[in-house]
């Protein structure tokens, strides 16, 4: 220590020459100013003066056009007055969450302190040390991750809001809109929920475990964890009575009150639309982050691709019971159908099922993973082909082969020996399609899937993926983006359905970023129409077709596993139009031998989607591809929109070209013309000075 003390005199001598000391506070409070400043600012962007009032408002989901569509109301919207509260019933949740409550400024440096510490010692932001008006600030105005950054957010949002609103006015804001669990938002629809009475009527014991339940809602839960919850309210009750909210006496009869606990409504969450605004919900939480809890209290603007007018005629399809095969037992065939708008992946309406909604329960549009059939053949095989070279009329191989242990039939089990690939699509023959993917090679296809934005799994790299073999699958919305490629150039907009929210104070929680990705050229996308025109016009689409309307489809189906029974359990159906694009399954959620559909391939499909387009039309507007089907094409009935399009640029190149030499030729032969034309001019005029001269000789 002796040797090293020169040195650390040495250092302190310069510590105190440099001032370092002086240096080390001006940077620390440098950086504590520019921490306030900055969430100070942060403080200032939230318009906390209209919270009261977007706490009290539903979310309200807009449409495309930015029309409300519907609001998600629950009855906690309506909420309660605290003057119409008994004292014990807020004192309950002042007295466990914020005891000082009515002393602080927003925020309690005592209760931050201790948590600090606790933070420190777990090594972990564990949560704690938040005054009522630091949670109101959290649950409506914030996001709910546990960091230091969204404490500090929240301090000062605390500060702000205590400076516009009155405390009583803090703690009913709070109250209704905080979360009690099983589905209960708002202290009124707690008592609704667990005892099946009014807030107004409960007792003292019954406050004071509704107040202990906001510590962990779902562990606390009376109906699973009885014991638990009486023991926090046994916590409670003692806190008021230290408090001197309640006497003695109180205290001694609400412990001893055995609570009965009676399920009743809790919050109800009502909406038009419900499959639509389900599969809202659930984007906004796995996507941008939400908690349903966020969704349903803070009174957000959602804005979505919504068409209000393709959605209830979607509805009303999927509401028409003739259409659908006949339901075998208690079970009916479900159904899942999505509307997309090409050119920019947006969810125009869907429907997840048939039957009793539940709220957000399984929405079979967009979460159903079932075998794609047939659908799969343009994405898998028949595009990566025309990008290695093949053509419409390119002909493949249509006789029984074996694939390795692979031994694919066509549905029929009749064979061409061979066949030109747009018919082997238009029909739907399997091996065709087999043999072309071992041909152009299999990763090639499993490549290209990737690209049209369906996921393969590890099962499924094996020939069978041409014809639908997969371990999982895809649902309506997944098929609906790959095909939307095919009317928008090759060119792939990630499928959504939310375009913007806005929080309660107007500032904007979520904002869609657009992705495209290019899947295959514009050519081969036309080409891809063309023959699938002929699906719709001729092929296993035809009773789909709608005269005068140009679809481009294709049908899928995948067998039963039983070889006795003439059937199918899946049946699937994905067209488009030049501006919308449809895709619907129809099947039973659990398939055995007396649930399955009763048509072989698609037929039970094909009609359905066909009345689904015939709802949609009216309200979109009759556009044209760029190509015409195999079909016309090889008849010669008229040229494609492309070919016209050619034939003009070339006429209008031609043109050019001729008035280009023109101007030439006049610009050559200019200045002879000119020497002519100087030279009659001066003919006339002498012949005109030689009449004139003659006039004048008579006159004389």
């Amino acid at each position: 220590m002796e040797k090293l003390r020169p040195y650390w005199e040495m250092i302190v001598r310069f510590w105190k020459k440099k001032h370092l000391t002086q240096l080390l506070l001006l940077v620390i409070l440098i950086v504590v100013l520019v921490t306030i400043v900055y969430f100070g600012w942060l403080a200032t962007r939230a318009n906390v003066q209209s919270l009261k009032e977007g706490l009290s408002q539903p979310t309200v989901i807009y449409d495309k056009d930015e029309q409300v569509a519907t609001n998600v109301a629950t009855n906690r919207t309506a909420g309660i007055k605290i003057e119409e509260l008994p004292e014990y019933v807020p004192g309950a949740v002042v007295a466990i969450e914020d005891e000082r409550f009515y002393e602080h400024s927003g925020f309690d440096l005592k209760g931050i302190t201790r948590a600090l510490f606790n933070n420190l010692f777990a090594g972990e932001i564990t949560g704690g040390g938040s005054t009522l008006t630091q949670q109101l600030a959290k649950n409506a105005l914030l996001s709910p991750e546990q960091t230091y950054k969204r404490k500090a957010e929240e301090l000062f949002l605390a500060v702000k809001i205590e400076k516009v609103y009155k405390k009583d006015e803090i703690l009913q804001m709070y109250l209704n809109q905080v979360y009690f669990g099983n589905g209960a938002w708002g202290i009124s629809n707690a008592s609704k929920r667990y005892f099946n009475k009014e807030i107004t009527d409960v007792t003292i014991s019954e406050a004071a475990l509704l107040a202990g339940l906001l510590q962990s809602p779902s562990y606390l839960d009376p109906t699973k964890n009885y014991d638990v919850a009486i023991k926090r309210r046994n916590l409670v009750l003692a806190k008021m009575n230290e408090l001197d909210m309640i006497t003695k006496e109180q205290y001694n009869k609400a412990k001893n009150e055995k609570i009965k606990i009676t399920i009743g409504s809790g919050s109800l969450v009502e909406r038009k639309y419900p499959y639509y605004v389900d599969a809202v919900l659930n984007e906004a939480i796995s996507k941008y982050g939400l908690t349903q809890e966020e969704i349903l209290t803070r009174g957000y603007r959602i804005y979505t691709e919504l068409d209000q007018n393709l959605q209830a005629g979607l509805e009303k399809v999927n509401n028409n019971k003739s259409l659908f095969p006949r339901s075998s037992g208690e079970r009916m065939v479900q159904s899942g159908s999505v509307l997309m708008d090409p050119a920019s992946g947006g969810v125009l309406a869907l429907v997840g099922g048939r039957g009793e909604h539940v709220f957000r329960g399984f929405n079979r549009a967009t979460q159903l993973k079932a075998q794609p059939g047939s659908t799969i053949k343009p994405l898998a095989v028949y595009t990566p082909a025309l990008e290695e070279g093949y053509t419409f009329d390119s002909e493949l191989v249509d006789e029984p082969t074996t694939f390795g242990e692979y031994k694919p039939e066509n549905f029929s089990k009749t064979y061409q020996g061979k066949v030109q690939m747009y018919k082997a699509l238009e029909e739907s023959l399997n091996i065709p399609a087999v043999w072309l993917l071992n041909e152009i090679g299999l990763e090639k296809g499993l490549d290209k899937l990737t690209t049209f934005g369906l996921p393969v799994e590890k099962e499924d790299k094996n020939l069978a993926i041409a014809l639908g073999g997969m371990s999982k699958g895809f649902s309506p919305l997944q098929l609906a983006n790959a095909f939307s490629a095919f009317p928008n150039g090759g060119k792939r907009q990630d499928s959504h359905l939310i375009t913007k929210i806005v929080g309660p104070t107007g500032n904007i929680i979520a904002e869609r970023e657009p992705k495209t990705t290019k899947v295959t050229s514009k050519e081969n996308a036309d080409e891809m129409t063309a023959m699938l025109l002929n699906v719709v016009e001729t092929g296993t689409g035809k009773n789909a077709h709608i005269p005068d309307v140009q679809i481009a489809g294709k049908t899928g189906s995948t067998q039963l596993p039983f070889n006795d029974i003439n059937g199918t359990k899946d049946q699937w159906m994905v067209g488009y139009t030049p501006n919308l694009v449809a895709a619907i399954w129809i099947g039973y959620d659990q398939t055995d031998r007396q649930h399955y559909l009763p048509s072989n391939g698609s037929g039970n499909v094909v009609p359905i989607f066909k009345e689904i387009m015939k709802a949609s039309l009216p309200h979109k507007q009759n556009e044209q591809f760029d190509v015409i089907s195999i079909n016309d094409q090889l008849a010669g009935k008229v040229q494609t929109r492309e070919e016209i399009k050619k034939q003009a640029e070339k006429i209008k190149e031609e043109l050019n070209q001729n008035a280009q030499k023109l101007g030439e030729k006049l610009q050559e032969q200019a200045p002879v013309w000119k020497k002519g034309l100087e030279e009659t001019m001066f003919s006339i005029g002498k012949g005109i000075d030689t009449i004139i001269q003659k006039i004048k000789g008579l006159n004389e």
